[in-house]
């Protein structure tokens, strides 16, 4: 299965949140609900798209815990997203959590989280798919686990909460394969990892140009 990174985040990078007020408050972050004023017809079709995709799904325990409060609960047969969210088997990235509740959890990672999850990634299927799970995503990234990342950025600024690339996260460079942006002005890409490369800046016939390092 191919690996892939969902998630929404803020003109600054930030993640935390997106859904509500209480949604992830750690760190004192009260912030939360950023999303809601700009979603949209186009946002919705973009996150419903994702869902055509799963096979199985991997969650850290916090965005675990705030989708298994609420998706369970969404029974209409016709809602594409919670029939697929409820029924694929699900893996939780966690050293706490030992009574998982949401049907279909297959797995808890308590230990060695890189060599579980190539493992899971070696088995047939479509996509393996994370969605939010800050901590885990950090551990992806920089095991370069990472296939393809979505990602809708909104124009709102919070000025702190959790970031996608945190300080410190490993370099790394991207293709864009697709973007889109809505009608409230939110912008949506598909990125591809490739190999960092870093550039030098010089200044030829009166012209700024960016001379690429191999």
């Amino acid at each position: 299965m191919r690996l892939t990174v969902h998630t929404f985040v803020t003109l600054d990078g930030v993640m935390q949140g997106p859904g509500g007020p209480d949604e992830d408050t750690t760190g004192g972050f009260d912030r939360g609900g950023w999303v809601v004023p700009f979603a949209d017809e186009v946002f919705g079709r973009i996150v419903d798209g994702w869902f055509e995709r799963t096979t199985e799904l991997l969650y850290g325990r916090t965005t675990y815990e705030v989708m298994a409060a609420y998706w369970p609960e969404v029974t209409d047969p016709e809602d594409a997203v919670a029939a697929t969210l409820n029924a694929c088997p699900k893996h939780i990235v966690s050293t706490t959590l030992t009574d998982p509740q949401w049907h279909n959890t297959a797995s808890i990672i308590a230990h060695d989280v890189v060599p579980a999850v190539r493992a899971l990634k070696d088995k047939p299927g479509d996509e393996l798919q994370v969605h939010g799970s800050w901590q885990l995503v950090q551990t992806l990234h920089n095991a370069g686990l990472v296939d393809e990342y979505r990602v809708i950025e909104f124009p709102v600024v919070v000025g702190t909460g959790k970031r996608l690339f945190h300080e410190g996260a490993a370099p790394s460079g991207f293709e864009v394969v697709e973007t889109e942006v809505t009608g409230t002005g939110a912008v949506y890409r598909v990125l591809r990892p490739t190999p960092f490369t870093a550039g030098t800046h010089t200044v030829e016939e009166g012209r700024d140009t960016a001379r690429v390092s191999a």
